[in-house]
């Protein structure tokens, strides 16, 4: 036997010894993690410059709070722009909704009495010549002008009602709902401007510490960029390993108890994802100490009101006993 595998064989003896030997209760499997806490990044969700920077690292915000604010150089004038074209397409969607102006029937039923008119005169012109005509006293050609007179003014009387009918009945039906449909795409787009406009002043999620400050007044920022990192010391969690023999022991939501080095409280955390892969895995497991080798990552969170637990503190997490 080598001496290599000499040293492993002594070392798999002494882990069993120092974890029963660390435990807090001795005779109990435990695993030891490390303290993270919840974090989110907050950022612009488009290229944009750091205008102000309202919080400094160690900060406590609450959700809802002003963090920084942003800003492009075209955002003013493209939300002026589109509240322009926004109104105009409102005022011609209501202009076609509310119909003719009483002066436009007005001046159409005026038209219509001018063509009336010249059309009965027209009419009453015809109708003398032709009596005249069939005696040989009025020429063919006077008789033919007469004629087309007649037929002229009646087609321009003929226009002039149905324009004034077109008028009292006011835009068709399909164009009142294209003006109105261009009208709310108009402000849609004010709407999203402002939208825009909105993101670029960055606010708290959640409730929490600022753990990091990324950025600085003047500094410009590519879309999705985190400006800010915002902490959750209440929601502290640590990963733990457990082997494959201790992994049927424990299923999401099961509760555990946990406790510092050199504290004597228990903590409860709730199991909130196991891994479906092994990890630190040989690349041949075939033995049975091979197999110890197996484990898999167990995320376990934790309430802390009272702010003890710290990132980057161990803990000791008890598993429960063989059944």
């Amino acid at each position: 036997m080598t001496n290599r595998c000499v040293r492993q064989m002594g070392l798999r003896c002494l882990l069993p010894a120092l974890v029963t030997a660390c435990s807090p209760n001795p005779g109990l499997d435990t695993a030891v993690g490390t303290l993270e806490m919840v974090e989110v990044n907050v950022g612009p969700l488009q290229v944009a410059r750091a205008v102000r920077v309202l919080v400094q690292e160690g900060d406590a915000v609450r959700a809802g709070d002003t963090l920084a604010v942003f800003s492009t150089p075209t955002l003013t004038a493209a939300v002026a722009q589109a509240e322009a074209r926004a109104a105009a397409a409102d005022a011609a969607a209501q202009e076609l909704a509310n119909g003719p102006r009483p002066a436009e029937i007005a001046r159409a039923e005026q038209e219509l009495a001018v063509a009336d008119a010249d059309a009965a005169r027209a009419a009453a012109d015809l109708a003398r010549l032709e009596p005249l005509a069939a005696k040989g006293d009025v020429s063919r050609a006077t008789l033919d002008a007469a004629r087309a007179a007649a037929r002229s003014t009646t087609s321009r009387r003929n226009a002039a009602r149905e324009a004034l009918r077109l008028v009292r009945d006011g835009a068709r039906s399909e164009r009142r709902r294209a003006a109105a449909a261009e009208a709310r795409g108009a402000q849609a787009s004010v709407d999203a401007w402002k939208a825009t406009a909105s993101d670029l002043v960055l606010v708290s999620p959640v409730d929490g510490v600022i753990s990091s400050r990324n950025v600085e007044p003047g500094e410009v920022l590519a879309a999705g960029q985190s400006a800010l990192t915002v902490g959750q010391p209440t929601r502290p969690w640590a990963r733990i390993y457990v082997s494959q023999f201790v992994l049927p022991r424990l299923k999401a939501g099961d509760t555990l108890a946990a406790r510092l080095d050199g504290d004597s409280t228990t903590f409860r955390g709730r199991i909130t994802a196991i891994a479906t892969r092994a990890e630190f895995t040989p690349r041949v497991a075939l033995t049975e100490q091979e197999r110890e080798d197996l484990l898999f990552g167990v995320k376990v969170e934790f309430a802390d009101a009272g702010d003890r637990l710290r990132a980057g503190m161990p803990i000791t997490v008890t598993l429960p006993p063989a059944k």
